[in-house]
């Protein structure tokens, strides 16, 4: 069975998890309702997504 020769330093094992931190996802304004959404995605309050309404009713 593998087993470390020498412990791994705090400063070695911080590097490691240097890029498992979460990030924010990118927020921007709907240009319909101007309620906060996520980049990329279809409103969720409104529906619209690029000028077009995808998820609602059409009204």
């Amino acid at each position: 069975m593998a087993v470390p020769k020498k412990k791994t330093s705090k400063s070695r094992r911080d590097m490691r998890r240097s890029h498992d931190a979460l990030i924010a996802p990118g927020m921007s304004v709907c240009p319909q309702c101007d309620e906060p959404k996520q980049s990329h995605r279809a409103c969720g309050s409104c529906g619209f997504y690029k000028d077009r309404n995808v998820l609602g009713s059409e009204d």
